[in-house]
């Protein structure tokens, strides 16, 4: 039996999959090895924000959702009928940073896992975090896996 790992992503991993090639192939490289999940608020931020992020730059917001498309083949979305029983827990550890990040803290809540973000409002809040500057070392197999 093949136990694998897992980790919630935060709606800027996914914005930076869409963005960056770097994190976009690390998700593909690793998929076979850890299982990727992201709340569907962190989708729905992603579709509002990519489509503005891309007209800034002068490229085709249709562009930016289909590699969305792409990402959440890799990510699974979890529902709020899965994360929702642990709402007063996780506004519990987030209120004091930004209340409106406790659907990531749930859903790391309910699935026992740390949370992969470039958002500092999660650190203290008793989840493991992880940065993309130091994701390699959670993503990169040990010699027992």
């Amino acid at each position: 039996m093949v136990l694998h790992k897992t980790l919630v992503l935060d709606a800027n991993i996914l914005v930076r999959a869409v963005l960056s090639t770097k994190v976009r192939t690390l998700l593909e490289q690793s998929f076979s090895n850890i299982r990727f999940f992201a709340p569907d608020v962190c989708f729905d931020d992603a579709e509002k924000y990519l489509p503005l992020i891309f007209e800034k730059r002068k490229l085709p917001a249709e562009s930016a959702l289909e590699v969305l498309t792409g990402i959440s083949r890799i990510v699974q979305t979890v529902e709020a009928d899965i994360y929702g029983d642990y709402r007063e827990e996780a506004i519990q550890r987030i209120a004091i940073r930004d209340p409106d990040d406790w659907p990531i803290v749930a859903t790391a809540l309910a699935l026992n896992c740390p949370i992969w973000t470039e958002d500092s409002d999660f650190f203290g809040s008793g989840i493991a975090t992880w940065t993309t500057d130091r994701i390699h070392l959670f993503v990169t197999p040990t010699p027992d896996e």
